[in-house]
């Protein structure tokens, strides 16, 4: 293939969660200025804009949970709140002009690559279509709230939602409250809304692993700190990262030292709960780390409270009144809250994508979602993923893994842009050797230790955690290695 006069392509970024801003910040610190963000609602922010439940916060530290070129040195509390969160990245998009290049209540329906133009195709569900070079998704894995089929549902009537659709228009003060799911979300909205409630009943279906949450404000001092000494704050910066690290060898190689934060956890667990029938339930029979250990230090508190019931039998079906549990019993409530999660082993659903020869991604993981260091698929050229498969953390930062996938893909726009018109596609054999030694990994690691949990897809395989450091998958995406590529010509015309 003959070099040409370097020409920048033109990118369509969906999302404008944490990746989809910061991919866009730093295309624009590198010169890409034909940049178009669909966002399908009406403000930025992905998960953050989306869940305002009650005690809605970060587990992972502020400073840490924030852009490295875009440090904020006043966090008002060492894990950031959803507010605040949300706020951050909204001063983001005011200081680096992203506004102009953001086209919001623009929900992707379709995107498909012509191989006459080398174009992506994307339309909306409004009719809307865009055409650009480049296609970069940063839908993010935790968009689409995941709510059981459970039967007669829609025969309830009473007030229900799920926790990233929180109905704020409802006071729960005085009411009979059902929650269903003890994850993430619920473990921080629960012990907000027990004060309110006049009974709460919580369906757990497996407990979770809860440790203390190391958390305070930061002092008036300490932001001072902070902004006048840039480099003490760069430097706790580093020490929460490598403190976080650290914890990635007992995830993936010495299970055993889990077992540390196992007994802390049962610790807490003992001197909160009172109740025998709810301490005995209240501790996991999996091992520490199969699933999401969570933080809390108002949980096991809460769980203690006598008007909430913590029930383990199985729904039945829910009927105009209430809930009805496996064994026939009928608890009648006023609302229904599910805590249930989210879809995240279905990437970039629902949107339907199709490659090259018409190839749906969909048909292209039918046996479960494979990317090459978790950003690019074979028969997709010029597509690439945020957050994609196997990048997720059990143990540190995302926001550091997605800026290792920014610099990987500026790198691959960088050797795009030395051909123009042309695209770029990674090889089968190299997706396939990766996707094999990390699903190797994986065989090693607490997650294969026989939970059922939301990292494994409906074959069983985990298509979400990264299986190592988070220095080390930074070192495989520090540049795009071109030999694993092909540069595709369009295709003559038909």
């Amino acid at each position: 293939m003959t070099s040409r006069a370097p020409r920048k392509p033109s990118v369509i970024i969906i999302g404008t969660g944490f990746g989809g801003l910061g991919m866009a910040i730093q295309l624009k610190k590198a010169g890409y200025e034909q940049i178009t963000l669909l966002e399908k609602e009406g403000a930025v922010g992905g998960t953050w804009r989306d869940n305002t439940y009650p005690g809605a916060a970060c587990d992972v530290q502020s400073h840490l949970y924030s852009y490295s070129f875009e440090p904020k040195h006043d966090w008002s509390r060492k894990f950031g709140l959803q507010a605040e969160i949300l706020g951050y990245m909204e001063h983001c998009v005011q200081k680096y002009d992203l506004a102009r290049h953001i086209e919001f209540d623009r929900a992707v329906a379709t995107a498909s690559f012509d191989s006459q133009s080398n174009e992506w195709v994307v339309g909306t569900e409004s009719g809307d279509e865009y055409r650009a070079d480049v296609l970069i998704t940063a839908t993010g894995q935790l968009n689409r709230p995941a709510i059981p089929a459970i039967p007669g549902i829609d025969r309830f009537k009473g007030t229900c939602f799920h926790s990233a659709r929180w109905n704020h228009d409802y006071d729960l003060t005085g009411k009979r409250v059902a929650v269903i799911g003890t994850g993430a979300s619920a473990i921080q909205f629960v012990p907000e809304i027990t004060p309110k409630v006049a009974a709460l009943d919580l369906y757990q279906r497996s407990a979770a692993w809860v440790l203390p949450k190391a958390d305070r404000p930061f002092t008036a001092l300490e932001q001072s700190l902070f902004r006048k000494l840039p480099a003490w704050d760069r430097l706790y910066r580093a020490m929460i990262y490598w403190k976080n690290e650290s914890r990635g060898l007992a995830f993936t190689r010495f299970n055993r030292l889990l077992d540390i934060f196992a007994r802390q956890a049962r610790k807490e667990a003992q001197a909160w709960v009172t109740d025998p029938h709810k301490l005995k339930h209240i501790i996991p029979d999996y091992r520490i780390g199969c699933k999401r250990i969570l933080i809390s230090n108002d949980w096991y508190p809460a769980i203690n409270q006598p008007h909430l019931n913590l029930i383990t039998e199985g729904i039945s079906e829910v009927d105009e009144t209430g809930v009805v549990t496996a064994t026939g019993e009928h608890r009648p409530v006023d609302a229904i809250i599910f805590g249930t999660g989210f879809k995240a082993t279905e990437f970039l659903s629902p949107i339907k994508i199709t490659g090259r020869q018409g190839v749906a991604l969909n048909d292209a993981w039918a046996d479960g979602s494979k990317a090459f260091k978790g950003i690019t698929v074979n028969g997709f050229p010029n597509l690439f993923m945020l957050y994609g498969p196997n990048t997720n953390l059990a143990h540190n930062s995302i926001l550091f893994m997605l800026e290792s996938q920014f610099q990987y893909i500026i790198s691959s726009l960088d050797s795009l842009a030395r051909y123009p018109g042309a695209a770029m596609e990674v090889r089968e054999d190299r997706q396939t050797r990766y996707c094999q030694v990390v699903q190797h990994s994986l065989e090693n690691s607490v997650w294969d230790s026989g939970c059922t949990s939301w990292y494994l897809d409906e074959h069983g395989r985990n298509t979400i955690n990264w299986p190592g450091f988070t220095f080390s998958y930074r070192f495989s995406t520090r540049a795009a290695d071109t030999a694993d590529y092909q540069f595709l010509e369009p295709e003559a015309g038909r």
